[in-house]
C-alpha cells in the first residue's frame, strides 16, 4: 500500500483578490490557513494554503491570489469543480449560511450523494457533499463552525474532458484508479489505497469550449504519495509511458514532480513529508509569512510589494 498514490494531496486555484480570498475561506468556510508564503516564481504573489488542523493531505486547497489577474473560465481541459465531504445531516447549515453570505446555492445530487453546489468570490466551482461512506477525519472548527458541519477535506474532484480515454488510461494504467461507476458522460474512479479524497470523476463533453486559467478555475490537482522514495518511482513509471514529467522539485512543504496529462490537466505528485510543521509550530500555522530559503534576504523588499491583508 505504502508504495500507491494515496488520493488526493492538495488542490491549487487561482484568485484575484488576497484579502478576499483569505477572508471567505476563513471566516466563511471555516479551513484553517494552515501556510502563509509567496509564489516560488513569483514572490511577489501570495501563496495560501487552506486546510484541517495539521493540513493533512487530501484536506488542503491552495490559492495563487494575483492581484488584477481578472476572471478565467471554466472549460474543457480543466478541473472545474472541487468536492468537499462534509458531515451527514449538514447541507441544510451549510445552505442556510452560504445564502446569509449571499452566496447562490444549487441542491442536487452526484451518483446518489447529496450534494449542493455554488461560487466562491471568484467563481471557483465548489460542491459540498454528504458521502455515501464513513469519514472520520478531524476537522478545523470556528466559533461559528462546530464539529456536526465543518468540512471534513476533498472528497472528489471533477475534470471535463473533451476526450476520456487517454486520461482514464492515465489514472488507471500510471496512477492505480479503477473505474467504479458511469452515469452518461460522467465517469467516477476511486483508490482503494485510502478511505477518503480518493475520487476522481470525468466529465467528457466534445462540445465544452476550452477554459481559460485565471481567477476563478483550478491551475492544477496533485496526487499523494508517502514519501520522495516513491515520488521517483512515479517518475520513471511516468516516463516509461512516455509523459514529459519534470525532476523532482522541493517545495518546502513535500517534494512534487509535474505532467500535464492528455487532456490538459496540469497533474502533480506530491508526498507527505516534511509537512507544515517544517518551519512553525502547530499553534502558530499560517500565521507568519514564512518564505523560501532563496528568498529570506528579500523580506522587507517583498513584504513591502504584497498586498496588504489586515
Amino acid at each position: 500500500m505504502d508504495n500507491r498514490i494515496l488520493g488526493l494531496h492538495h488542490i491549487t486555484a487561482i484568485a484575484d483578490n488576497a484579502k478576499r480570498n483569505l477572508d471567505f475561506y476563513t471566516q466563511v468556510l471555516g479551513v484553517r490557513m494552515v501556510k502563509k508564503t509567496v509564489n516560488f516564481d513569483d514572490p511577489g504573489t501570495y501563496h495560501f494554503y487552506f486546510g484541517n488542523e495539521t493540513g493533512t493531505p487530501g484536506t488542503i486547497l491552495t490559492f495563487f491570489p494575483w492581484e488584477g489577474i481578472g476572471k478565467g473560465s471554466n472549460g474543457s481541459g480543466m478541473a472545474t469543480h472541487i468536492g468537499y465531504s462534509v458531515p451527514k445531516g449538514s447541507l441544510e447549515f451549510w445552505k442556510n449560511r452560504l445564502k446569509s453570505f449571499n452566496v447562490n446555492v444549487e441542491e442536487g445530487e452526484i451518483f446518489g450523494e447529496k450534494t449542493i453546489s455554488f461560487k466562491d468570490p471568484d467563481g471557483l466551482q465548489l460542491q459540498f457533499i454528504e458521502p455515501a461512506g464513513d469519514d472520520n477525519r478531524k476537522v478545523w472548527t470556528t466559533d461559528d463552525i462546530k464539529d456536526e458541519n465543518a468540512l471534513k477535506g476533498f472528497h472528489n474532484v471533477t475534470l471535463t474532458l473533451k476526450r476520456a480515454e487517454p486520461t482514464i488510461k492515465v489514472l488507471t494504467d500510471l496512477l492505480g484508479y479503477d473505474l467504479q461507476k458511469q452515469e452518461g458522460e460522467r465517469y467516477r474512479f476511486v483508490t482503494d489505497a485510502i478511505d477518503t479524497a480518493n475520487l476522481i470523476d470525468i466529465i467528457e463533453n466534445d462540445k465544452t469550449s476550452t477554459g481559460r486559467n485565471a481567477a476563478g478555475t483550478n491551475h492544477h490537482i496533485a496526487f499523494r504519495v508517502k514519501d520522495d522514495t516513491v515520488l521517483m518511482e512515479y517518475r520513471e513509471k511516468a516516463l516509461s509511458a512516455g509523459l514529459s514529467i519534470t525532476p523532482k522539485i522541493n517545495r518546502d512543504y513535500f517534494y512534487s514532480l509535474y505532467f500535464r496529462e492528455p487532456g490538459g490537466v496540469l497533474f502533480e505528485i506530491a508526498t507527505d513529508n516534511p509537512g507544515f510543521t517544517v518551519d512553525e509550530p502547530l499553534d502558530e500555522l499560517g500565521q507568519n509569512l514564512k518564505l523560501p530559503a532563496q528568498y529570506e534576504g528579500m523580506r522587507s523588499k517583498i513584504e513591502g510589494v504584497l498586498p496588504k491583508l489586515s
